[in-house]
């Protein structure tokens, strides 16, 4: 059996990755209602890649996935919490505040699943969307929730977790990352 590489799995089940020049440039916001059957086509998309990367990965902490990581240079992304809570659809998101209490956890990413990072975040954002009816829907998460969401609207800023690590540390490898037996897997971070 041939064992491959966390990445070569994701670019296999259509996921973008590292290199592409769609993850480095910031994702065309929507006109809604305007353009409500794009945004609606493009979020089925988002959920589908989301199924066929849960049927080979399980991710215990949640997980999200952006449009340029499916190709699609639109500020769409999904979000799907840990446990039974329903997944985040994020339209045009913007993030308006963020706490001045941060935390750093490992992060992974979709588009380069071979490495891990460790990642300072704020622990609580607020975060303004835009609904399909055009209108601007406010919510403040905190924690896990807040890091997924922050993650993936870096994704539609054209930025890779990586940008977000401190000077001078590296991602670690997903095998050396799994010896520290922390599980913070989302976009997967």
């Amino acid at each position: 059996m041939i064992d491959v590489r966390p990445s070569q799995q994701m670019r296999d089940l259509g996921v973008v990755q590292h290199g592409a020049g769609i993850l480095t440039e910031p994702a065309r916001a929507f006109d809604l209602p305007a353009e409500r059957d794009e945004a609606e086509r493009i979020t089925d998309e988002l959920f589908a890649a989301m199924e066929r990367i849960g049927q080979v990965h399980p991710f215990a902490k949640g997980m999200g996935i952006a449009a340029p990581q499916i190709g699609i240079a639109r500020a769409a992304a999904v979000v799907q919490p840990p446990g039974d809570a329903p997944a985040i659809i994020l339209l045009n998101p913007r993030i308006t505040t963020c706490s001045e209490e941060m935390d750093e956890q490992y992060e992974g990413c979709l588009s380069f699943f071979d490495v891990r990072g460790h990642v300072p975040r704020p622990l609580k954002i607020t975060v303004e969307t835009t609904a399909l009816t055009g209108e601007t829907v406010t919510t403040t998460c905190e924690r896990g929730l807040a890091r997924l969401i922050y993650h993936e609207i870096d994704h539609l800023d054209g930025l890779l977790y990586t940008a977000r690590m401190r000077t001078g540390v590296d991602p670690i490898p997903v095998e050396e990352y799994r010896q520290t037996g922390r599980a913070w897997v989302y976009d997967g971070v």
